[in-house]
C-alpha cells in the first residue's frame, strides 16, 4: 500500500518497457542505424541533432519569434536538405504528412520525429500537475498521461516534453505549476507513473509517446523563485531532493531527458559534463537521448560560460547534450568542430546514434507515417472517455482547505446562490499554463457547471482580476445580500503562473481582495473557490471565509468538477502537494526543512529563536493537509522497536463520519541524531483508503533500510540510531512513535 520507487520494485511490477531497458533505449548493435551513420556527412549528422519549432503547422505565435524560421516553405526546404531531425509543437495530419514527405525526399530518407509540450493533456486538458499531485494517486497520474498519449498520437506527436519532475520549494516560481510539489518522494512516485502512462509497455504501440523527464537538474531550486535564475545548492540537497525523481525515471526506462537552464555550482546544467555524462551516463547508466531546453546551449554565452555560438555548441555537445532545440548552433558549428578535431567524430556519431535509436524505438523507420492518420484525428480526440477522465481527475484534485460549520457540501436545493468574482463565468482561465494546444470550446466554467444542475444563480463579476470595475463591488454586494450562499471565485489567471511568471508577492490581487472584503461584510456564508497555479498566501476575508476549496486549474471539465465537489457528488479527498504559507516572505517554505540550533517553540513567541517578527514559523495549510466531508481516525499504530533491513508499520484507519470517503494515510520519519542534520520530517509512504461510514481498515507500510539513507561526504550513508515515526493525515499531525536502526 506504499509506493517505494526502487529498481527492484520496478522490475517486479513489470515497469521495464519493451524496446526500452532500465536506463533508456537499448544500445544493442543495429545494422540499419550503423549503416546510416556510416553514410552520413557531418552536416547531415548535425541536422539529426537539431530540432525546431514547427512552422508547417504552427500553434499560435512562436515562443521566441526572433528565433523562429522563415515559415513553412523555408522549413520544408531545410528538411529536404537534412538540416532538421525533429519538429515540435505542431499538430494535425496535413502538416505532419507534408513534413514527413519532405524528409522522405532526402538522400537517406531518415524520418522526422514530432514532439510537443503535452504537459497535462493536449486538446483535452487535465488538471495542472501540481493539482493532480494533490490526489496522491500514481494510478490517476498514469491514466491521464495515458489519455494524453492517445490524443497526442492521434494528432501526429511521437514524443512529449513531460513529465516535469523538478521538486519546487519556492511558490514564487511560476513553474511550480508543472511539477508535483515540494516533496521528492511524492514527486518520484508521480514522475514514474507518468512515464509509464506515456510510454506503456512498448513505444512501438502507435498510441504511445516517448517521455522526457525535465529539467535536468535542480531547476526547481532557482534562487528567489525567479525563473531562469542561478542556484545555490548543497551536494546533499542536490542528491536527496532534486536528483531523486530523475534517477527513478531513468530506472523506469524514460526514453529522454531535457537539460535545464540553471547552473549547478557555477556550471550551467546544459554544459555540465559531470551532470550529463559522468553522473547520468556513467553512474546511472542512462542510455537514452538528452535534448537541450529551448536555446539552452546558446544561453551558455549569457551565463558567461561560453565565448560565442561556436564555443557554446562545443561545450554543450561535449558535456552530453545530444540535441539542440531552436538555437541552430549544432547545425552551424558541429561540422566545423569535427573537421578541426575539437569534437571527436566518435562523439558526433554517439549523439546521432541516440537520436536514431529513439526514432527506431518508436517505429519510424518501419513506418515514417506512424501517428499521422486522418481517421485517428477524427475519432481519438476529445472523446467522451477523455472528458469523463478530465472531470474525474479535476474533482479528485480539489483540496478542501477549510470547512467551518460544515458549510459544505451544499444542499441539493441550496436556495439562491450568488456566484461572485472574475472567474465565475470565465472559460479562458480554466486549464492553466502549458495548455496552449487545448480546445477552448471544451472548457466548462463554474457558472456552466452550476447551470447544469438547474439552480437559481446570480452571476456577478464584481472586479477584474487585477483591476476594479465601476459599480462592480456594489453589484456584488447586492447579489450577496439577496443570496442564501455566496460562491466567491477568485485567484490567479493562467498567465500569472507557469514559465516566466515568477511573482514576488504570491497573494490574491488587491482588486479581488477589496471585492472579498465587501462581500464578507454582508454576513452571508461564503465559500471561496480559489483558482491558482501555485500555493498562495491567503489574507483577510479570503483566509477567514468559513469554507475554502483549492480548485487550482483543473482542465477542460473544471466547472463540472467543482460542482461535483460543492454538492457532495464527489467527496473531496485531495491533500496539498505544496504548503500554503502564511506570508509571501516565508518563501521558500517547505514542510521537510531542517531544524536549527534554536528552533521556534510550538506555542507562543520567543525571542532569540528561529522565527519571524510578523508571523508564526509554520504554514497556514501544510503539505499533506486536506479535509473531507467524512472524518477519519487513526488508531492501533504498530511500530517494531528495532529495524535491521526492513520493518512493517501498520495502523487502523476508521471512517468516523456519516458518508463514504477516502483518506490518504501518510508515513513520515525523522532521524534524531546523525552526522549531518536531517529534515524535521520526511515522507516515506502513503496509502489511499476508501471507507464506508463506520468501516475500518488496517494499512501497512514497508520501510526499508535504504529509505533511511542520506547523502554525506560524496556518498550515500545509512547510520544506526533512533528514528521518530508518524502515521498521519498531514505533515504536521500524527502520534509520534520511534524505532531503532541497528
Amino acid at each position: 500500500m506504499t509506493f517505494t520507487p526502487d529498481r527492484r520494485q520496478l522490475l517486479k511490477a513489470g515497469a521495464t518497457i519493451a524496446g526500452l531497458s532500465l536506463g533508456g533505449p537499448v544500445l544493442a548493435q543495429n545494422d540499419r542505424i550503423e549503416s546510416l551513420i556510416a553514410k552520413m556527412t557531418p552536416a547531415e549528422k548535425a541536422g539529426q541533432l537539431s530540432c525546431f519549432s514547427d512552422q508547417i503547422r504552427p500553434i499560435g505565435v512562436p515562443f521566441n519569434p526572433g528565433l523562429a524560421s522563415g515559415g513553412a516553405n523555408e522549413q520544408i526546404a531545410r528538411i529536404r536538405t537534412g538540416a532538421i531531425g525533429m519538429l515540435f509543437n505542431g499538430v494535425g495530419y496535413a502538416g505532419a504528412k507534408a513534413a514527413q514527405d519532405a524528409a522522405m525526399q532526402t538522400r537517406l530518407k531518415i524520418p522526422l520525429i514530432f514532439a510537443g509540450d503535452v504537459i497535462h493533456g493536449l486538446r483535452t486538458a487535465y488538471p495542472l500537475p501540481i493539482a493532480e499531485a494533490c490526489a496522491f494517486d500514481p494510478d490517476l497520474a498514469m491514466r491521464t498521461a495515458r489519455a494524453a498519449a492517445l490524443e497526442s498520437t492521434a494528432l501526429g506527436i511521437h514524443w512529449t516534453f513531460a513529465p516535469m519532475v523538478d521538486v519546487a520549494r519556492d511558490q514564487r516560481w511560476g513553474r511550480v505549476a508543472e511539477g508535483s510539489g515540494e516533496d521528492p518522494y511524492l514527486g518520484t512516485a508521480l514522475g514514474v507513473a507518468r512515464v509509464k502512462g506515456f510510454q506503456g509497455d512498448s513505444l512501438r504501440d502507435p498510441t504511445r509517446v516517448a517521455a522526457c523527464a525535465k529539467h535536468f537538474a535542480a531547476y526547481g531550486a532557482v534562487s528567489g523563485g525567479q525563473d531562469y535564475n542561478f542556484t545555490e545548492i548543497s551536494p546533499s540537497t542536490l542528491h536527496e531532493v532534486h536528483l531523486a525523481p530523475f534517477k527513478a525515471c531513468v530506472d523506469a526506462g524514460v526514453a529522454t531527458l531535457m537539460s535545464a537552464f540553471n547552473d549547478i555550482d557555477g556550471v550551467p546544467a546544459s554544459g555540465n559534463k559531470w551532470l550529463m555524462t559522468d553522473l547520468l551516463r556513467g553512474e546511472w547508466k542512462f542510455r537514452g537521448m538528452v535534448v537541450g531546453d529551448y536555446t539552452a546551449d546558446e544561453e551558455l554565452i549569457a551565463h558567461g560560460y561560453a565565448a560565442d555560438g561556436r564555443d557554446a555548441a562545443k561545450k554543450a555537445f561535449l558535456a552530453g547534450m545530444d540535441m539542440a532545440m531552436q538555437s541552430n548552433l549544432f547545425n552551424l558549428w558541429l561540422p566545423d568542430l569535427v573537421e578541426k578535431g575539437e569534437v571527436p567524430m566518435a562523439r558526433l556519431d554517439e549523439g546521432v546514434r541516440r537520436v536514431l535509436q529513439l526514432k527506431d524505438a518508436i517505429g519510424l523507420f518501419d513506418n515514417p507515417y506512424r501517428s499521422v492518420s486522418q481517421k485517428a484525428e477524427r475519432t481519438s480526440v476529445s472523446t467522451p472517455a477523455m472528458l469523463k477522465l478530465s472531470r474525474e481527475a479535476g474533482a479528485r484534485s480539489i483540496v478542501l482547505l477549510k470547512n467551518d460549520g460544515n458549510i459544505l457540501p451544499l444542499k441539493k436545493n441550496p436556495g439562491r446562490i450568488a456566484l461572485i468574482g472574475p472567474f465565475g463565468e470565465d472559460r479562458a482561465n480554466v486549464v492553466g499554463t502549458w495548455a496552449f494546444m487545448s480546445d477552448e470550446k471544451l472548457n466548462v466554467s463554474i457558472a456552466q457547471g452550476l447551470a447544469a444542475r438547474k439552480l437559481t444563480v446570480d452571476v456577478v463579476k464584481g472586479s477584474e482580476v487585477e483591476a476594479a470595475i465601476p459599480g462592480g463591488i456594489e453589484a456584488a454586494v447586492a447579489a450577496a445580500r439577496n443570496a442564501d450562499v455566496v460562491l466567491l471565485a477568485v485567484g490567479e489567471t493562467q498567465l500569472m503562473s507557469g514559465e516566466a511568471q515568477s511573482r514576488t508577492d504570491i497573494v490574491v490581487p488587491a482588486a479581488q481582495m477589496a471585492l472579498a472584503e465587501a462581500v464578507a461584510a454582508t454576513g452571508k456564508p461564503v465559500v471561496v473557490l480559489l483558482r491558482h497555479g501555485r500555493a498562495l498566501a491567503l489574507h483577510g476575508a479570503i483566509r477567514d471565509a468559513p469554507a475554502i476549496l483549492a480548485t487550482w486549474f483543473l482542465g477542460s471539465e473544471s466547472g463540472n468538477a467543482i460542482a461535483d465537489v460543492l454538492f457532495g457528488d464527489v467527496n473531496p479527498s485531495a491533500k496539498l502537494s505544496a504548503s500554503f504559507p502564511r506570508e509571501s516572505g516565508q518563501q521558500p517554505y517547505f514542510y521537510n526543512h531542517k531544524n536549527t540550533g534554536r528552533p521556534a517553540p510550538d506555542t507562543g513567541a520567543q525571542e532569540y529563536k528561529s522565527r519571524y517578527r510578523e508571523t508564526k514559523n509554520e504554514a497556514l495549510y501544510p503539505f499533506g493537509h486536506g479535509l473531507s466531508y467524512a472524518s477519519f481516525a487513526l488508531s492501533g499504530v504498530i511500530v517494531p522497536t528495532q529495524m535491521t533491513d526492513t520493518i512493517t508499520v501498520t495502523a487502523i484507519v476508521t471512517n468516523t463520519g456519516a458518508v463514504r470517503g477516502d483518506e490518504v494515510v501518510q508515513l513520515y520519519i525523522h532521524d534524531r541524531v546523525a552526522s549531518h542534520t536531517r529534515p524535521v520530517r520526511e515522507l516515506k509512504g502513503f496509502a489511499r483508503v476508501s471507507l464506508a461510514p463506520g468501516a475500518s481498515q488496517r494499512v501497512a507500510f514497508t520501510l526499508k533500510r535504504d529509505d533511511l539513507r542520506f547523502w554525506a561526504d560524496n556518498g550515500w550513508v545509512v547510520e544506526p540510531g533512533v528514528f521518530d515515526l508518524w502515521v498521519a493525515t498531514s505533515s504536521v499531525n500524527g502520534e509520534k512513535r520511534q524505532f531503532t536502526l541497528v
